[in-house]
Parts: structure tokens; C-alpha cells; sequence
């Protein structure tokens, strides 16, 4: 069972809140390449996964290749394979006699980026650069809201998981998505996501539209870039999603207490209760409800762990028992709307 934690959100002012990535490699199936080059006859062709680049001397003297010749093929490729990460390896190789001579080495990231190695059977290796050969799938998806939360809806529909809190923090100016959301809702998702040639996806996917459609309203939002700009929301007039403040700066949430008049659970009496309470699993992202300067981030008393922003001269918004501060959130920092705070 998950542990949850409660997040209380306070406004104040004028309205109130081979196996294992070491240097021996296995054998294993990786994609074809594009530029791999046609079998020779006697060559012996092996495909290994090495765990960087710095394993490919290694790799090669393992596979019988004289330890000069692996380090001077290991030194051509590592002058064109700049970036960190796990490689693919396809290596040829020759037998000449009781020795194994090295063909050909083809190296490749994920993204099929990398390097082509040749020798000229003297000792002497070259390494040419192959550009990635990526393509773009876009995927989209359509769900309905279960009992539980919109992330459990979400992941049930196939969305990749770490696409949901940018859906949530994109729908949270518009919705209140831990009281105005309820079972039946539906919401629909477009998103991008680069693949290889082997279809294996590279890198992280990008969320290009989004809808949302309640009992009673339904917003589509489409991400968009302008030159030189951030990344923002807009629905289908144009207009950005960013205005006033941000209505479930928790994701995923849901309200456990809301403002006004309440029995104090602790107190045993009536009392004003100046803001809502939200509970999410530990861990949970809080976002900043709108651009402010941080003016308290520190313990303080039973509110636990509390961040206090100060958004103009009339409002403030406080962020109570949070499990942690996000780095570079102290008093006097600048924090934008959407920013994750703790």
C-alpha cells in the first residue's frame, strides 16, 4: 500500500490560499544498421552490447584481435563517439593463420548514431561518423476516467507514464483535477515519440495535444513553440493556458479538506480552515500556483516542511508537510507558475 502524505495549499491576502554492463560483453540481437556492409567470404561477424565506449579495446582483444590493433580500432572510433551511453557493436573478423585479423567495426548508439572502423591491414584504422536514422511516431490514445486517480486512468489507456504529469499540469489552469473530475470523464492524448530502425524508442516522448471533457465542460490544448520561446499550451483560439493560478498545483491528487468552515480534527472544535488539503502518494511533484519570489522554505512548527510564495503585494500562497524542497528553492529565489517547488 502506498504511503500518502497530505499537502496543504494556503492563499492569503485580498480574497483570503551480456548480462550486466561490464566490460566483457555477450552476444546479443540488435538491429540491422543501415550501414553495415555486405558479408565477406571467412569473415566471422559478431554483434555485442558494451556498456560505453571505453569497452570496445576490450571487447575486440576478447574477440582475438591483437591488442594493438584493438586499441588503435578503439581509439579511430572513440574520436567520433563523443557521447556516454550504451553501444552496439558489430564487429568482422578475419582469421589469417593462427591470428584474428579486425575487418570492420561498426559502433552505434541507441539512435543509431555512431561510427564506422576500417583498417587498411597494416595497423592503421579510420573511423567514419553515421548520422542517426530516427523516424517519428505519434501515437494517440483515448481513455475514461476510472474510480481510482487520473494517473491509474491514464496508464490503463497505454499513456507512458512520464507524459502524465505534463497532461495534469496542462489541464490544471482549466480544472480542478482533484474535485472536477469523476468516473466516466473522458480524455484523449496525442504524443510524439522518436524510434530507431528497429522501432525501439529513443529518447523521451513529447505530449502534442491533450482534451479533457467533463459532465459539464471539455477543453483540447495543443502544445506549441514559438520560435526562441518556451513550450506552452493553448486551446483552439490561441490563448495560453497560463492565466490567474493554477487550480490542483498537486498531481494526481485529491482534496481531503477544503476551505472554509470544518470541524478541526485535532482542535475538536469549528475553525475557519484557510486553505485546501491535498493528499498524493509521497514523492508527489508540487508545483508553484503562480510566478513569485520564495519569501520562507524551511521547517516551521506543525506545518512541517512549508514553502511560502509571494506572488504580488495582495496574495500570497503557502505549500505545507511537503516531504522535500526541490534545490534552488530558498528565500528570495524566483519560481515560475508550473515550476516543481517540492
Amino acid at each position: 500500500m502506498p504511503l500518502f502524505a497530505s499537502a496543504a495549499i494556503l492563499v492569503a491576502g485580498a480574497g483570503a490560499a551480456w548480462l550486466t554492463r561490464i566490460s566483457v560483453p555477450t552476444a546479443v540481437e540488435t538491429p540491422a544498421a543501415t550501414a553495415s556492409a555486405a558479408p565477406v567470404p571467412g569473415v566471422t561477424q559478431r554483434r555485442l552490447v558494451l556498456a560505453s565506449v571505453g569497452d570496445i579495446a576490450g571487447a575486440l582483444t576478447g574477440a582475438g584481435v591483437s591488442p594493438a590493433d584493438a586499441q588503435a580500432a578503439a581509439t579511430a572510433a572513440a574520436k567520433v563517439l563523443s557521447a556516454p551511453g550504451e553501444v552496439h557493436a558489430v564487429i568482422d573478423l578475419l582469421p589469417q593463420g593462427g591470428a584474428i585479423a579486425l575487418q570492420r567495426l561498426q559502433a552505434s548508439y541507441a539512435d543509431g548514431s555512431g561510427a564506422v572502423v576500417s583498417g587498411d591491414g597494416a595497423g592503421h584504422f579510420a573511423g567514419t561518423a553515421v548520422k542517426a536514422e530516427l523516424t517519428h511516431r505519434i501515437t494517440v490514445l483515448r481513455g475514461e476516467l476510472d474510480s481510482d486517480s487520473f494517473y491509474t486512468s491514464a496508464v490503463t489507456a497505454g499513456l507512458v507514464d512520464t507524459l502524465i504529469p505534463e497532461f495534469i499540469n496542462a489541464f490544471s489552469y482549466d480544472f480542478n483535477l482533484a474535485s472536477e473530475v469523476a468516473p466516466g470523464d473522458t480524455f484523449e492524448v496525442a504524443y510524439e515519440q522518436s524510434v530507431d530502425a528497429g522501432g525501439t524508442p529513443v529518447g523521451q516522448p513529447h505530449l502534442l495535444f491533450g482534451s479533457l471533457t467533463t459532465k459539464t465542460k471539455s477543453l483540447a490544448l495543443y502544445r506549441f513553440q514559438e520560435p526562441g520561446g518556451d513550450i506552452g499550451w493553448y486551446d483552439g483560439n490561441g490563448a495560453s493556458t497560463k492565466r490567474g493560478i493554477m487550480r490542483t498545483p498537486v498531481d494526481g491528487a485529491h482534496i481531503t479538506s477544503k476551505f472554509g468552515m470544518r470541524f478541526h480534527p485535532v482542535l475538536m472544535y469549528n475553525k475557519m480552515h484557510k486553505g485546501v488539503d491535498f493528499a498524493a502518494p509521497i514523492g508527489t511533484p508540487i508545483y508553484a500556483a503562480k510566478d513569485g519570489t520564495v519569501v520562507w522554505a524551511a521547517m516551521k512548527g506543525p506545518n512541517g516542511n512549508l514553502t511560502i510564495l509571494q506572488h504580488d503585494k495582495d496574495m500570497q500562497t503557502y505549500y505545507l508537510h511537503q516531504s522535500m524542497f526541490m534545490p534552488g528553492v530558498v528565500a528570495g529565489a524566483h519560481v515560475t507558475q508550473g515550476q516543481k517547488i517540492g
